[in-house]
């Protein structure tokens, strides 16, 4: 069943992201399909008011991240219960043991409760775990930012289908961090309701939670995914510094329509530093997880294709506005496009 749910994902990604990466192509050939594919992906200062007519107000960004707060919860609690369940009972001291032999490039210690197969399960639900209290950490971040930071003008409008595109995305990646594990954890749901109803709330809540047992998955985790959130991280703080510039730059939230040109952290180097910053967040998922999965990889293409797509017509839409706007500054990757 997970098979079937991973490769349905990947079929996703795929066919979301082969007409970005074919608009993107610099032909004369296709610049038809090109205007359509970019059609959907314009939204606010760079959406033409004769393009309003299937559009939404760009305020609706919010929708994308209640959505995202809400299912990464909802599967970050589960994903950990399921772990929670399957982990072995160990004591305050095996505990410490286990810390210190992870640390020194010890295995062995739980083989006194396991076999080797169960460990690596284990470890890749740990994996699981993590990504989503990272995606949580985004988007729960964003969701602030969409009602404290962001100043969106009455006339910025997004196209319909770039709404759904972003419901798909913000939908898509949460499962898509946990997809390996996910039919397993739904079937663990289902037994614990039906446990719920047979045995009731009062025999459900009389068991005693090991919080020992219930962090063991965060001790479980091997180098590479600290390296994938420090990466994470790099890229989430200077996400939320250039979009606190972007928002700072409209003080009146109702009435301001102009634009200015920011300056500021990766502005400096980049027209849409704030995209950059979101496709190197999205690395972080992909070295977070070993590099070794080809869903991840495959969200993290479509983030890529999406972005640079978008960031280019922004640099020019910048360079078209702005008589004075720095020549110096690339689209989206410093000094390469």
């Amino acid at each position: 069943m997970e098979l079937g749910l991973v490769t349905l994902l990947r079929a996703a990604w795929v066919a979301a992201i082969l007409p970005v990466v074919i608009a993107l192509i610099p032909s004369s050939k296709i610049s038809f399909f090109q205007q359509f594919v970019l059609g959907f992906a314009k939204r606010g200062k760079i959406m033409q008011s004769s393009s309003n007519k299937f559009s939404v107000p760009q305020k609706l960004f919010i929708h994308f991240y209640i959505l995202a707060s809400v299912w990464t919860t909802l599967l970050l609690v589960a994903t950990w219960i399921y772990a929670y369940s399957t982990m072995p009972k160990i004591s305050e001291p095996l505990l410490f043991s286990s810390i210190a032999s992870h640390l020194t490039g010890g295995s062995r210690i739980f083989s006194l409760h396991s076999s080797h197969t169960s460990k690596e399960h284990r470890s890749r639900i740990a994996v699981s775990i993590f990504l989503l209290l990272l995606m949580e950490a985004q988007v729960l971040r964003r969701l602030f930012e969409s009602i404290y930071v962001f100043k969106y003008s009455p006339s910025a409008r997004m196209h319909i289908l770039g709404y759904l595109t972003g419901l798909f995305f913000y939908t898509a990646v949460p499962i898509s961090l946990c997809c390996n594990h996910a039919t397993e954890v739904y079937k663990f749901g289902l037994s614990l309701i039906q446990e719920f109803i047979v045995k009731g709330k009062y025999r459900m809540l009389a068991t005693e939670v090991d919080w020992w047992r219930f962090l063991n998955p965060l001790i479980q985790l091997r180098w590479y995914s600290w390296i994938g959130a420090a990466i994470f991280f790099w890229g989430w703080i200077h996400q939320q510094h250039c979009h606190a510039i972007l928002g700072s730059l409209r003080e009146n939230r109702e009435d301001n329509d102009e634009y200015e040109v920011p300056h500021g952290d990766w502005f400096q180097y980049v027209s849409s530093p704030h995209y950059l910053a979101e496709i190197v967040v999205y690395a972080g998922f992909v070295v977070a997880s070993g590099c070794s999965d080809l869903t991840i990889w495959l969200l993290w293409g479509f983030t890529v294709a999406n972005l640079v797509l978008a960031a280019a017509e922004t640099h020019r839409w910048y360079l078209h506005k702005f008589d004075n706007y720095p020549r110096n500054r690339f689209a989206i990757f410093p000094f390469v496009y």
